[in-house]
């Protein structure tokens, strides 16, 4: 036989072991040394030869299988200088082992090639966050079958690695900067920040992208920061800042890599924060109970209210006092009522001393140390702050869950971010299709001849107008019990049939405004019962434009 080039006998020794059974490999190559040509090259079953001595001696900490048989078959080329061309010059075909079934041919080493299109497919699956596993499975069926993918599970991955020591070449620090610029050349909005040690090397990491930096300066009002969640093998805390936006749903404004979770640390992440957003300062944050978070948001942001994770409370109220939970106790039921039931500061004092008195608390110290932050959890004391009706920081929950989903901890931060990117745009979409429905369909009005109901249907979220809509159905049930009137200031008494309690809704004749002693639209940003109880009273039948918030 005659081969025009090598590549020709090459291709066609493979074709040839893949049809017999065994596997191939090249062996020799002997060059011209006056032009450099070759003049001939030998190629072999994989299985010719045996272990060198040199790795039999060796210390290994596992012993491999042997896969040489010392097999003769060869096939050797041998350059024809007239033709160009390379003819057989020795060719043996006798093995001296089994061959391989038909069906696993395709697993034998040169039969797997990764093809540049299934190359473009395998890094498409990892940045859309498909599992190898997975995206093996889909090209498979794709192809008709493993056998005609052309390579094998661990190719892929061995790929995906191979792949990612490339992108690390220049270390992790310039890969995160190339993406840094990456992301500006797409969008000159993209805000990023990132922080060195005394030896120049980045330790912490802040970005909030153009789609956050908007939402901030619609949603920002109420922001909550949570570092609940670990990632990567170093398992470095995951910052996140969110809120809901006017469909209840979760948006996020920026997110950070800590390298710790120091004083010094929150407050330059928090200054970075606020330089993305131009400086604009939430009314309201929720955090967990961290010392060091505390600080630094005292000195950076002095005016926001700072709250505190009713969750986290709970959580490490049943750390320190389970012991008084145990055989049916009611003591967890009665810290609950103190924060979240109790409108009351005196009630809620009074509730708190019978509480102690009553379980016989002698280690005191946790107690009197939340006592302390009462301002920043117990409901009775958050009445004059804007917190959507928020008490926690576990509306991040879900976007935990979604990045345990997809995210692995062997990522470098470059991947760790290319892949929370992803999980941002899954929820952006998710808010995309409740924008869609709320202009698709609109909430069956109950009240069809209301001309309040009408207005909110229009201006408000399905969502919130359902919100809108309870407090307008409460507002039927109630009653004024009685109604103070002078020059400046009329003052209504609302109280509910077989209900106890009464609410104070003070409305000012001059700039035509309504406070009401529950607070509703000052904490939640809609209107309560009470307030719409006054507005039949007086003959008001639309929503004041004062009371629709922007956002």
């Amino acid at each position: 036989m005659e081969f025009d080039t090598l590549e020709d006998v090459w291709e066609f020794w493979v074709k040839y072991g893949r049809q017999v059974g065994f596997d191939v490999r090249k062996h020799y190559i002997n060059k011209s040394k006056n032009d450099g040509k070759i003049t001939s090259r030998g190629f072999v079953c994989a299985k010719q030869g045996i272990r060198g001595k040199e790795k039999e001696d060796m210390i290994r900490t596992r012993n491999r299988d042997d896969t040489r048989t010392n097999c003769p078959v060869r096939f050797y080329v041998s350059l024809v200088r007239e033709s160009g061309k390379f003819k057989v010059s020795d060719f043996v075909g006798e093995h001296n082992h089994t061959f391989h079934l038909s069906e696993t041919v395709y697993i034998m080493r040169s039969q797997r090639k990764i093809s540049e299109v299934h190359a473009g497919l395998i890094e498409l699956a990892s940045s859309s966050g498909i599992k190898p596993k997975a995206a093996h499975e889909l090209m498979s069926r794709e192809a008709g079958g493993r056998a005609n993918l052309g390579f094998t599970e661990l190719d892929q991955k061995n790929y995906l690695r191979t792949r990612r020591q490339k992108n690390l070449v220049y270390g992790q620090a310039a890969c995160l900067l190339g993406y840094f610029q990456d992301q500006l050349t797409k969008n000159p909005s993209f805000q990023y920040g990132v922080q060195l040690d005394n030896i120049e090397q980045i330790t912490n990491i802040f970005l909030a992208n153009a789609r956050m930096v908007i939402d901030y300066a619609n949603f920002g009002d109420l922001v909550t920061f949570d570092t609940t969640y670990g990632t990567n093998i170093e398992l470095r805390p995951l910052g996140v800042f969110t809120d809901f936006n006017h469909h209840r749903g979760l948006t996020v404004f920026g997110a950070a890599l800590l390298y710790d979770e120091t004083a010094e640390s929150f407050k330059w992440l928090f200054e970075s924060f606020l330089v993305a957003h131009a400086g604009k300062r939430p009314k309201t944050i929720f955090t967990d109970q961290d010392p060091a978070m505390a600080k630094a948001l005292s000195e950076v942001m002095p005016n926001t209210y700072h709250g505190l994770c009713t969750w986290h409370i709970m959580q490490n109220g049943i750390k320190h006092l389970g012991n008084l939970m145990k055989d049916g106790s009611s003591f967890l039921q009665v810290f609950k009522t103190c924060m979240f039931e109790l409108n009351d500061e005196n009630e809620f004092e009074k509730t708190w001393e019978d509480m102690i008195d009553t379980y016989g608390i002698h280690d005191r110290s946790w107690l009197d140390g939340i006592y302390k932050l009462k301002g920043k959890w117990a409901k009775c004391y958050m009445k004059n702050e804007f917190t959507l009706g928020i008490r926690s920081t576990q509306l991040s929950e879900s976007l935990n869950g979604d990045l345990k989903d997809y995210l692995k901890s062997d990522l470098d931060v470059a991947e760790f971010f290319e892949h929370f990117d992803r999980v941002i745009e899954q929820k952006r979409e998710r808010e995309l299709q409740a924008e869609f429905n709320a202009r698709q369909k609109f909430p069956q009005l109950g009240l069809k001849n209301s001309p309040l109901l009408k207005q909110a249907v229009q201006v408000y979220t399905p969502v919130i107008f359902r919100m809108l809509y309870d407090q307008y159905d409460l507002a039927s049930a109630a009653r004024i019990k009685n109604c103070q009137e002078d020059s400046l200031v009329h003052t209504y008494t609302i109280e509910f049939m077989h209900q106890l309690g009464e609410f104070i809704v003070s409305y000012d004749t001059t700039d035509k405004t309504f406070a009401c002693s529950c607070r509703k639209f000052e904490i939640f940003g809609i209107l309560c019962c009470h307030v719409l109880k006054v507005f039949d009273c007086l003959d008001i039948k639309t929503i004041p434009d004062m009371y629709i918030l922007k956002r």
